[in-house]
């Protein structure tokens, strides 16, 4: 599937890309991934309530507004890796790095991260 990564920006306006784009250069230096990925599946939950208010069903399959509106029903870097590229397209916009590594050496992606928070965004586990 091909998709336009800036049509995010379309989505959400120019001025909030730019502002989303500020923040990220600035928070993720220095911040810790646990508080970075919520705050992107957030952005990318505001784009998605805009797709639905402004699109409704009448969405192209192979547009960014049909994923933030579809994403996979479960977290797999395979199957939502179009999703995946979109977030690290914000990353790259801002000049960021996604990819880190723990103190022990091992890799890890903030974008991963938070396109498993934007998947489970409503799961609770206390209310299974």
């Amino acid at each position: 599937m091909r998709y336009d990564p800036e049509e995010l920006k379309s989505i959400v306006g120019k001025n909030t890309y730019a502002v989303w784009i500020d923040m990220l250069r600035e928070l993720v230096p220095d911040s810790r991934t646990h508080r970075l990925a919520p705050m992107i599946a957030g952005m990318l939950q505001y784009a998605a309530n805009i797709v639905e208010e402004k699109y409704g069903d009448d969405l192209e399959e192979d547009s960014v507004a049909f994923l933030l509106t579809n994403p996979p029903d479960y977290f797999d870097p395979e199957e939502g890796h179009e999703l995946l590229g979109v977030i690290q397209h914000l990353f790259d916009d801002a000049g960021v790095e996604y990819q880190r590594y723990s103190s022990r050496g091992e890799g890890y992606s903030i974008a991963e991260d938070a396109l498993y928070e934007f998947i489970h965004w409503y799961d609770m586990p206390w209310e299974a």
